[in-house]
C-alpha cells in the first residue's frame, strides 16, 4: 500500500456547528486532531457526512484549510469537491488544493442523469484541474446514477483517478474490478467494511470511524496478518454501534449525536433539512455504543 496517497482508515468528518448553525471551526480542528490520534491516517472533509449539500463554497474551503492546519502532515487530507456541475467542481478542486488538500473525492454527478461517457469526462476534467489523486465516489442511492463496470475501467485509465469509494455494495463486481484494474478500492459502507477488506480493498471511508477508529485500524491490521477470526470478532462487536448510527435515521444525524455524547463536539446541530433525532433514537445510540464497548 506504499503507493496509496489516501490512507487506509479514513473518516468522512462531520462539520461541527454552533447551535445557531454556523460552523464551529475550532471544534472541527479539535475533532481532526482527535481522529488523527485514534487510528486514522486519512480524513475526508466536505463529504456527505460533512453536510456538503448545505455548506457554502467558502465554508468548504475554510474547512479544508482548518483541518490541514490542525493535522499538518500527520494524516492525508481528502477534500470533497464533486457536484453535478463540472465547472463548479473544477473550481472547487483548485481552491481546495490551494488550501492544502492532498487528495480529492469526486462523487458521480447527480440529478442531471448524464451518460456514462459524460461521467468519464466529468472525472477527467476535475482530475486535471485539481492535479491531485482523485477517489471516485460511487453511491447510486444518492446520485441516481451508478458507475458502470466499463466506466470504472475507463476511469482507471485516467492518470489522476486512483481509487473508488464503493457504496454500491456489489461485492462480486467489486472483486472483479479490483482484479482487472489498478484502482485502489475503499469500502464506502460501514456495514460492508470487513467484506470489502477481505476481498482486497485498500481501506475504508467510514462514518462510524468517528467513534471506532482504533477498532477499524485493528481490523485492517488483522486482515493484513491473515487473522480473519480476529477481524471478524471486531466486526461482530461493532454491529450494535454500526446499526445504531447507520440504520436508525441518517448517519450524519446519529454520529453527531454520538460525538456530542462523548464530549468530542459541543453541539449536534445540523442544517435543514437534517434534524436532530428524537429521544428514542438517542437512546438506541447510547445502547449501541455501550454494547460495542464505545460508550
Amino acid at each position: 500500500m506504499s503507493d496509496n496517497p489516501f490512507g487506509r482508515v479514513i473518516t468522512a468528518m462531520v462539520t461541527p456547528m454552533h447551535d445557531d448553525g454556523s460552523i464551529d471551526f475550532d471544534g472541527l480542528q479539535r475533532l481532526a486532531v482527535h481522529l488523527a490520534d485514534h487510528g486514522h491516517d486519512g480524513l475526508l472533509v466536505n463529504g456527505t457526512t460533512g453536510e456538503s449539500a448545505t455548506t457554502t463554497d467558502d465554508e468548504d474551503y475554510d474547512a479544508v484549510a482548518a483541518v490541514v492546519e490542525a493535522v499538518g502532515d500527520r494524516v492525508s487530507v481528502m477534500a470533497g469537491c464533486g457536484t453535478n456541475d463540472t465547472e463548479h467542481s473544477m473550481r472547487a478542486a483548485r481552491a481546495m488544493v490551494e488550501r492544502g488538500a492532498d487528495t480529492l473525492l469526486v462523487v458521480t454527478p447527480y440529478y442531471n442523469k448524464p451518460t456514462q461517457h459524460g461521467i468519464v469526462e466529468h472525472f477527467r476534467m476535475i482530475a486535471e484541474a485539481g492535479g491531485r489523486p482523485v477517489m471516485a465516489y460511487d453511491i447510486p442511492g444518492r446520485t441516481g446514477t451508478a458507475l458502470s463496470s466499463d466506466t470504472i475501467r475507463r476511469l482507471g485509465e485516467i492518470p489522476g483517478v486512483r481509487a473508488v469509494k464503493d457504496a454500491k455494495g456489489d461485492l462480486f463486481e467489486a472483486s472483479r474490478l479490483m482484479a482487472e484494474t489498478d484502482l485502489l478500492w475503499f469500502s464506502g459502507d460501514d456495514v460492508l467494511n470487513l467484506a470489502f477488506l477481505a476481498l482486497g480493498a485498500a481501506g475504508i471511508v467510514s462514518v462510524v470511524g468517528h467513534v471506532a477508529g482504533e477498532d477499524y485500524r485493528a481490523m485492517i491490521d488483522a486482515v493484513d496478518a491473515g487473522d480473519l477470526p480476529r477481524a471478524r470478532g471486531i466486526h461482530t462487536r461493532l454491529i450494535p454501534a454500526v446499526d445504531a448510527i447507520m440504520h436508525t435515521s441518517q448517519g450524519a444525524i446519529q454520529v453527531k449525536a454520538a460525538l456530542k455524547m462523548q464530549g468530542l463536539i459541543g453541539s449536534d446541530q445540523l442544517r435543514m433539512p437534517l434534524l436532530q433525532g428524537p429521544p428514542e433514537h438517542k437512546d438506541k445510540l447510547r445502547e449501541g455504543l455501550a454494547a460495542s464497548g464505545l460508550a
